[in-house]
């Protein structure tokens, strides 16, 4: 399926795919938001787009982002102006033209209680989505620069990836949203990161860099299980995307346009080698208990 955009509407600055995949959002260099949805079979799939009143003539939007479940969308202008809404009512949940100098990143937390959002400028600061209000300004040496900002997603450990570039270093820093203090930080990439992305299960924490390289680390330890050098050879990553199903991300850039790698990762227990492990743990128990009693 394709869709032509008209000269007036400009070129495409930023898409988010909504989690339920049927659509996703495109904000135009023209100022405004569209959305598109795909509907038809597969083999005749077709672009449907819409125009969102609350979203037409709001300026250049650097970012899009919906929440994990679905039910948030929000747009962070080139202007600093951060709006949060309900979807798909469209309902202002927050409003803040001075929100920052212009929008870096941003992202919803697990439970969608809390946004991060950074700015050019180097700040990041944590908006409480229910009030509709700013919680606080993540604390920050005056050499470092808060740049990309993701929530974990594992569930267990509710914490704050953040890609940090001090002087010429690029660093991974972790935030704990308990009392968002910064807990630590380490060394990654080589070059500054251009963009951050979470596996959906919650395991690996991607990086890509601003001259093509990718790194996959596992969150758990934050051990590096995966390096790409040059994928994107001497150009900047723009998108970076883990597979929902399978342990494969997919990246673009302008000059290289979509590139899918497979990681060299550990692979994941599936369901039925889990049970067959339980199921042989319990007849060596049961051979031993016989022959203990026998």
């Amino acid at each position: 399926a394709n869709y032509v955009l008209e000269a007036e509407e400009g070129d495409p600055v930023a898409i988010v795919v909504h989690p339920s995949g049927d659509d996703f959002m495109c904000s135009l260099s023209n100022g405004s938001c569209k959305l598109f949805e795909l509907y038809g079979h597969e083999a005749n799939m077709k672009l449907l787009a819409k125009e969102l009143t609350p979203l037409q003539g709001i300026g250049s939007q650097s970012c899009i982002t919906f929440s994990v479940d679905g039910s948030k969308f929000a747009a962070g202008g080139l202007d600093g102006h951060l709006r949060i809404m309900e979807w798909p009512s469209m309902r202002t949940i927050l409003d803040e033209p001075k929100a920052h100098k212009s929008v870096r990143d941003m992202d919803f937390s697990l439970d969608s209680e809390f946004l991060a959002s950074t700015s050019t400028d180097g700040s990041a600061r944590i908006w409480k989505i229910e009030d509709g209000v700013p919680l606080t300004t993540l604390s920050r040496n005056s050499d470092e620069k808060i740049e990309l900002c993701r929530f974990s997603k594992d569930g267990t450990k509710p914490f704050l990836f953040c890609a940090v570039q001090k002087g010429d270093k690029s660093l991974t820093a972790v935030w704990d949203m308990s009392t968002w203090n910064r807990i630590g930080h380490k060394r990654l990439l080589r070059k500054s990161a251009s963009v951050m992305s979470v596996s959906h299960d919650g395991k690996y924490l991607s990086l890509g860099s601003k001259d093509g390289d990718i790194c996959v680390v596992e969150v758990k330890k934050m051990q590096i299980h995966h390096y790409s050098k040059r994928l994107h050879l001497g150009t900047t990553i723009s998108t970076l995307e883990f597979c929902p199903s399978e342990r494969v991300v997919l990246t673009t850039s302008v000059e290289w346009g979509a590139l899918v790698t497979k990681l060299n990762v550990p692979k994941d227990w599936k369901e039925w080698q889990i049970y067959l492990v339980l199921l042989g743990l319990f007849l060596v128990s049961a051979v031993a208990f016989y022959i203990f009693f026998e």
